[in-house]
Parts: C-alpha cells; sequence; structure tokens
C-alpha cells in the first residue's frame, strides 16, 4: 500500500505566462516561422523538405496547408497562427501563405511600436473594414469581373493557382496545359440543361507518375484500378450499354459484422462461415436475375461469390475505397447498399453508359462511362516523379475549389502583389483622410493612429515584396499602385527603361509613371483605377484573399491581445 502511494505525484499548479510576445524566445520563433512561411511564397518561392531524425517519409513542399500540417509547433501562439490558416485554406483553397505572412507582419510591425496593442488592435480592426469596403465596391481598382462568357479570367485564375507552387516544376506549356485542362475538368462538372437549384458534379484526379506531363488529360466518367482477374476480353464480351450497376458500402468477404454493444447468440451446431456464404450466394443469384452486369464494392469481396458472378459474367470491381464512393454515385445514379442480408431493392441499383479500359503508363484503368448527363470526370494527371506529382495532384484540386468560388462570387483581384501594393496605397491615403474621425471612434492620439496605420499599410507592402527571392528590386507605381520588378542594382534614373510590365501584367511603363522602392517611405496619393483596356494575365480568388485579409487581421489582433498562456503541465 505505501508502495503504490509513493508513486503517485502531487499536482501541479498551472503555469501562467504574461505577455508572451515580451518573451524574446517566443518572438524569435514568430520571426523564424514567419520567415520559413515568407521564402515559400509565389512561383520562385523556396521549396522546403521535412523529414524527421529517424528516417521515414521526406516530404518536399511549398503549400502553406501541407507544410503547416507536417510542422510540429511547440508554442501556443504558433499553434494559433497555423489553425488559423489551415481553416482558412480548408474553406476557400488559397491565399494561405499570404494570410500567415501577413499577420507575422501585423504583429512584426506592432510589436516595433510604442503604442499600447490594444490601440494597435482597434486600428487594424478599422483598417480591415476600410479595406474589405473597398474590395467590394463595383469600382474597386484591384477587383476585375469574371467573365463566364470567355475562358480568359478561367483560364487566369487556375493559372494563378498552379503556378504559384514551384514544387510543381512545371514549364510555361506544361503549366498552360494543366491548366486547361483543370479548366475543362471544372466545366465538366457543372450540370447542363438543370431547373432550380444546381448542384456540382465532382472532378476526380488519378495520378499517374512517370509519365510526361503533356499526357495529362480529362476523361468523362470515373477511372477506377484494373481488378486482377479482369482481362480486356471480359470488358469487351459485355456488348453496348447501358450496363446495370450494383454498389455496396459493406464488406462481402464472409466476415461478421461488428455487432455494436448488443449480443449475438448462435446456436452451437451452426457454421457462421458456412452461414454468411450461403447469404452470400443467395446475393450473387438475384444480381443474376435482376441482370445486374457491374458487381462494385467499396470493401472486399469473398472470392467465392467473385467466382459465381464472374461465371454468370458479371465484372466484379472491389476496393474502391470510400473517396470513390461519392463520384461513382453521380456517375451511375446507384444507392450504396449496406447490406447483403436481405433481398436488394431494384430501385438502389445504376447503370453506366458502358465499359473500357485505359493504359496510362503502367496502369491499367477500367474506365465508367456515364449514363445521361451526369456532371463528373476524371483527371488523369501525370508527371515526372512522384514529389512533384504529389504537389501538383493538390494545386489542381485547389485550383478546381477556386474555380467553384468563383461561381458564387464572379470576381478576381489583380495577382503577383499588384493588390497587395494597391490596397496599401489605398490605406495609406485614407488613413490620412479620416483621421480625426479615427482618433475619436477609438479614443487614441493622431500620432498613435498614424502610426498603427503606418504599421498596417508597411505589413501590406512586405507581403508583396516577399514574392522576390532573386535579389531583384521591388517598385510601386505612385499612379496606380501597382507592383512592379526591376533587376537588382538599377539606378532609378533607368527604371522606366529596364522595367516590364507589372506584376498582374495589366500595367505597361509609360512616360507619366514614376516608381519608388517599396521598402522606402512616399507622399499619400488615391490610386487610380486602370484604364488601359487590357486584361490582366495573373489573378487572384476574390472571396480567396479577402477571407484571407480577414484571418490575418483577426489573428494578429488575437495574438497582439492575449496577455496571459496558462498551461497544464501535469
Amino acid at each position: 500500500m505505501l508502495d503504490r502511494m509513493s508513486r503517485i505525484s502531487k499536482k501541479q499548479p498551472s503555469v501562467c505566462t504574461p505577455d508572451p510576445l515580451a518573451d524574446v524566445e517566443v518572438y524569435h520563433k514568430l520571426a523564424v516561422l514567419g520567415q520559413v512561411l515568407s521564402s515559400c511564397f509565389g512561383p520562385h518561392g523556396r521549396l522546403k523538405q521535412i523529414h524527421n531524425s529517424v528516417g521515414g517519409h521526406i516530404m518536399t513542399t511549398s503549400t502553406s496547408a501541407v507544410l503547416l500540417k507536417a510542422l510540429t509547433l511547440s508554442h501556443p501562439l504558433l499553434k494559433l497562427l497555423a489553425a488559423s490558416v489551415l481553416n482558412h485554406v480548408s474553406r476557400f483553397s488559397d491565399c494561405g501563405l499570404f494570410a500567415a505572412i501577413l499577420s507575422c507582419a501585423l504583429v512584426d510591425q506592432a510589436r516595433g511600436l510604442s503604442v499600447e496593442s490594444s490601440i494597435v488592435s482597434g486600428v487594424y480592426r478599422r483598417l480591415l473594414g476600410q479595406c474589405s469596403n473597398y474590395l467590394n465596391q463595383e469600382d474597386c481598382g484591384c477587383k476585375v469581373p469574371v467573365d463566364f462568357g470567355s475562358s480568359r479570367s478561367l483560364l487566369a485564375l487556375a493559372r494563378g493557382v498552379i503556378t504559384s507552387k514551384p514544387t510543381c516544376m512545371l514549364m510555361h506549356r506544361e503549366a498552360q496545359h494543366i491548366s486547361k485542362q483543370v479548366l475543362q475538368a471544372f466545366l465538366q462538372t457543372i450540370p447542363l440543361n438543370t431547373l432550380g437549384s444546381v448542384t456540382l458534379g465532382k472532378m476526380v484526379v488519378v495520378p499517374v507518375e512517370g509519365q510526361p506531363v503533356g499526357d495529362t488529360t480529362v476523361l468523362p466518367g470515373l477511372l477506377v484500378d484494373m481488378p486482377e482477374m479482369l482481362h480486356l476480353t471480359d470488358v469487351e464480351q459485355l456488348g453496348q450499354g447501358p450496363l446495370r450497376l450494383a454498389l455496396f458500402k459493406v464488406s462481402l468477404a464472409g466476415d461478421l459484422s461488428k455487432p455494436g454493444e448488443g449480443t449475438l447468440e448462435v446456436d452451437w451446431e451452426a457454421c457462421l462461415e458456412a452461414a454468411i456464404l450461403e447469404q452470400l450466394l443467395r446475393l450473387g443469384e438475384q444480381m443474376v436475375q435482376d441482370g445486374v452486369r457491374v458487381f462494385a464494392c467499396q470493401r472486399v469481396v469473398h472470392p467465392v461469390l467473385q467466382q459465381y458472378l464472374k461465371k454468370h459474367g458479371i465484372i466484379v470491381v472491389e476496393r474502391l475505397g470510400i473517396a470513390l464512393m461519392e463520384p461513382l454515385i453521380r456517375v451511375t445514379g446507384a444507392q450504396a447498399v449496406a447490406t447483403f442480408q436481405t433481398p436488394i431493392p431494384v430501385q438502389s441499383y445504376g447503370q453506366v453508359a458502358g465499359l473500357g479500359v485505359r493504359h496510362f503508363g503502367s496502369r491499367d484503368m477500367l474506365h465508367m462511362l456515364p449514363a445521361g448527363n451526369q456532371a463528373c470526370c476524371t483527371l488523369v494527371l501525370c508527371h515526372r516523379n512522384e514529389t512533384a506529382l504529389n504537389e501538383l495532384k493538390v494545386a489542381c484540386q485547389r485550383a478546381d475549389h477556386v474555380l467553384r468560388l468563383t461561381l458564387k462570387e464572379p470576381w478576381a483581384l489583380l495577382g503577383a502583389g499588384c493588390t497587395e501594393t494597391h490596397l496599401g496605397a489605398y490605406i495609406k491615403h485614407q488613413s490620412r483622410i479620416d483621421v480625426s474621425e479615427a482618433v475619436s471612434e477609438l479614443g487614441c492620439s493622431h500620432a498613435d493612429y498614424l502610426l498603427a496605420a503606418d504599421a498596417f499599410f508597411r505589413s501590406l507592402d512586405s507581403t508583396a515584396r516577399a514574392l522576390e527571392h532573386d535579389g531583384q528590386g521591388c517598385l510601386v507605381d505612385l499612379t496606380y499602385g501597382h507592383r512592379w520588378v526591376v533587376p537588382g542594382g538599377t539606378i532609378p534614373n533607368t527604371w522606366g527603361a529596364v522595367v516590364g510590365s507589372c506584376g498582374c501584367g495589366l500595367m505597361r511603363p509609360r512616360g507619366n509613371l514614376d516608381w519608388v522602392p517599396l521598402s522606402t517611405e512616399y507622399l499619400p496619393f488615391s490610386p487610380t483605377p486602370p484604364d488601359t483596356g487590357a486584361y490582366p494575365l495573373v489573378l487572384d480568388s476574390f472571396p480567396a484573399k479577402l477571407n484571407a485579409l480577414q484571418v490575418a487581421v483577426e489573428t494578429a489582433n488575437l495574438v497582439l491581445e492575449l496577455k496571459y498562456i496558462i498551461e497544464d503541465v501535469n
């Protein structure tokens, strides 16, 4: 008894850490995370390789969602930032790095001010409202409408997502081809001739390693791995469609399903395996009688049942996995059956227009053609190596989600940093106009308000500067507020001769344009909406970036206003 009591340790009190940002070590960790994420930003971002000290899987990426999930973060502030960004990406798929970098910059800029953090948070919150109001205006200078009558804007959106992931290792021609295929797949998921509410279809990505990127293609319907015992002649013997299909989501391997918390009573003379096999064969007899030609199962099918079905000319596809169930239901119109112990109702069957066999490199795939107007397709995604293929798969799925968001809000923002610099110039100008109203509302001094407003503006500019990683100079023009890039070390009076188009590709250099480096101060000005009649080459998702801006500011405010961290050490 005494020995057992000696092993019981006294419960320790919780550890309370006041003002965590005042801790140099905590601030250093936050700064390092910001630098790591900033170095990943944009099409020229640096790759990150993640592995542990004892071997195992090595991951190479520059995508925020993949990177933050793989990192082991120790401090609650870092976990808070990562959770905010991951939640944003799970809902909008894009602009995760933008949100994280801007949030770190806002905290860093605020920490360098001799202003109370509560005042800085109030100013940030007010300026966020001004940014949101401006971006939602029809005449916003960094917003363009998405024209669904042309593929130009949709293609620019898809290309912007894909080319921002350098781990994909795509040449210009390859990036253009992938963008077109993603756009084609997206358009095939939009139902035709639908009245009332519209439900979008699904794009399924099938990765194929070792094949050229140019072999990437979009096929209607669904591709699944070819069953081992299935031959091309078996498929050809099915003849013309439509073919009736039965779909099961329960295991048909002959084992018992989980009884849950109930009690299972079995007669001592009964053989469970024989009884279940008898039920499975009874199910097979019904399939033959009902004219089923394709038998699909999410899990395993008993070998005896497979042999019986094959004998009667029925194609068996097993081990589909849960990820393929939803698209297969969409393609076939079938209902996923959850039991084999009762007769299957006829209305649960679906159908396919036909079956075919496709060959992609070393993979043989069974092609299920949709019957009718089923808005579901398969993107066969090819790349030369596994690392690039994994990153490209994520990028294509993100691009598809961004295009879906555009159906709800048909707007896009200027890409390549032009929205950040334009918005920064707008905020700098607006903060000088309504100083009296702002200080009256926030209860702070003129000096404190302007210091916090300049910190907000500099944070947007530093986020735009994070896109450059090769020592080039970043400029902002003092008319439109767009971002420009010049070779490093260029003399200012020669900028007009060496500068190309702006980051988003909308503006070309003109004789009346003046530039200043992004890292320097300039007089406030109201950025003019462009009147070139051209269309930008690089676009960002409007709903994704607007939400990322809100997440960045709100997360930074939460970090700034955090006064205590209470940790249970037991």
